[in-house]
């Protein structure tokens, strides 16, 4: 990625990768003294997930969740010709990088309990993994756009959970990514 980079004639200073997801990278930018996470859609091939026009997917998946009520970043800017979005930066830990570390994060489960039951009423399912969860001032926003049709075997309780603290599946995840 280049040091600097335009979105809908806006430039932006990238300061550093913060992560590469199924869909794209996120990036740490700033411009005017202000800091903003600056994702560029990239199109990697994925062998456990389909993708249609992902921007039109962050795009309507942003409204799918701001319509549920889940605690997300706002979307600051959209660039469709060039596949970048920015966004609210939230500043904190994320629930994987505490959970690594051997923190507990029960005090936030009430918190993506009702991001569950807020998505589920809407028919929604979201992306549960620890990653897409970032702690500010005692708040937990899902920093992630994607949202699925609801099924229960994706629910936080069927599946979410099981990467919420130092299970056997948190585990093999840190020593197969590595």
């Amino acid at each position: 990625m280049e040091k600097i980079v335009s979105v809908n004639s806006a430039e932006y200073e990238i300061i550093k990768l913060l992560g590469k997801g199924k869909g794209g990278c996120s990036y740490l930018a700033e411009r005017g003294g202000k800091f903003v996470v600056l994702k560029q859609i990239h199109h990697e091939p994925c062998d456990y997930y389909t993708f249609g026009n992902k921007i039109e997917a962050e795009k309507n998946d942003y409204r799918r969740l701001k319509n549920a009520g889940i605690r997300i970043p706002e979307m600051l800017d959209i660039d469709v010709e060039n596949e970048r979005i920015v966004k609210e930066y939230i500043d904190g830990d994320t629930i994987f990088d505490m959970v690594s570390r051997g923190e507990s994060v029960d005090r936030y489960l009430g918190q993506v309990r009702e991001m569950a039951a807020q998505a589920k009423a809407a028919g929604l399912n979201i992306d549960y993994f620890p990653t897409n969860f970032v702690v500010q001032n005692g708040l937990i926003y899902y920093i992630d756009y994607e949202c699925n049709g609801y099924m229960d075997e994706w629910s936080f309780e069927n599946w979410g959970i099981k990467y919420w603290s130092q299970t056997g599946e948190f585990l093999e995840y840190i020593r197969n990514k590595g």
